[in-house]
């Protein structure tokens, strides 16, 4: 009973930390920055770190086994994984935006999981025979892991492709002010401080979104560079994990082909990220990336809806791998 109540109690909190956390990133973005409050934001996110782990650990002790049993230990995880990138991304840059981009993802996961849609699975769960194996924490970490590593990598690139395209139509309309001053009626002259005054703005503008472009193009290239491990890691193990449960390494079962899917978009993302012959590569490999946040939620959610193949203990019931 008390490791309920413990796991009650962390749950509510690192959700509440993640809530205020956003709230102060949404202010500092939208309205006027605060040193002292971005500061506290990312001391909120260490905070929501701990207190997931600290819900994973009791979590482990109670049911006797490493807790991704069934679809709520396995949103943990992820929203677990997702405070680790968030980190990472704030290590690598503490004065950039990226955060707000990031951190949204762990109160998504936490608040599904913490839903009255999941009230049965918050119990721990006795592990299916084909789920009592060496390779559960192996297989499964790896591949949540790389499913928050690519979701981050993959809206990082999201951002990416919206700034751009703002950017664009600035531009354009930019273009459009200064043909009407060169070429408009006497009366527009009077009004030439106020174009210069807009033209200044905008090319200050078009300077901070060119920073925070490269920003969002060097860190999803490297998120998904190390997500993409992470699936390949898990792919991998898995069908060593497959061979020993069903004779077999690859039998094409629904989950393993969408897996492979997946793994086969951003293979190709990286391949369009690195090829030197090819013109506006971010561009071109934050498309890529767009489609493969798609294919990683059908992989996660969509096959288990479905409640076919070998992976059909997994829906909604067991796991989620």
């Amino acid at each position: 009973m008390i490791f309920v109540t413990l796991e009650h109690i962390l749950t509510h909190i690192s959700f509440s930390i993640i809530l205020i956390v956003i709230m102060i990133y949404l202010m500092n973005f939208l309205v006027y920055e605060i040193e002292g409050l971005r500061n506290s934001s990312e001391k909120g996110m260490i905070a929501t770190f701990l207190s997931i782990t600290g819900f994973l650990v009791i979590r482990w002790i109670s049911s006797g086994h490493f807790p991704l049993s069934n679809l709520y230990e396995s949103l943990i995880f992820l929203s677990w994984s997702f405070s680790i990138i968030h980190m990472i991304l704030y290590l690598g840059n503490p004065k950039n935006y990226l955060g707000a981009i990031t951190a949204p993802s762990v109160i998504f996961t936490q608040g599904f999981a913490t839903s009255g849609l999941l009230t049965e699975m918050h119990q721990p769960a006795i592990l299916v025979p084909a789920l009592k194996s060496k390779w559960l924490m192996m297989h499964v970490s790896m591949m949540l892991l790389s499913y928050a590593a690519l979701l981050c990598g993959s809206l990082l690139s999201v951002a990416l492709i919206v700034i751009t395209f703002q950017k664009k139509i600035k531009f354009l309309s930019l273009k459009k002010k200064r043909k009407s001053f060169f070429f408009g009626e006497m009366e527009y002259l009077s009004e030439k401080g106020n174009v210069f005054q807009n033209i200044y703005s905008l090319s200050f503008q078009n300077f901070y979104k060119y920073q925070l472009i490269q920003h969002l193009d060097y860190w999803s290239y490297r998120v998904i560079n190390l997500g993409f491990t992470f699936l390949t890691i898990g792919i991998l193990s898995g069908a060593v994990w497959a061979n020993e449960a069903w004779g077999s390494y690859w039998n094409w079962d629904p989950k393993e082909t969408w897996a492979f899917i997946t793994w086969t978009i951003f293979a190709i993302y990286l391949h369009t990220r690195t090829n030197p012959k090819l013109k506006d590569k971010g561009m071109n490999s934050a498309f890529v990336a767009s489609i493969g946040f798609l294919l990683i939620w059908i992989c996660y959610f969509g096959i288990n809806l479905l409640g076919i193949g070998f992976h059909s203990y997994g829906s909604f019931q067991l796991i989620y791998n």
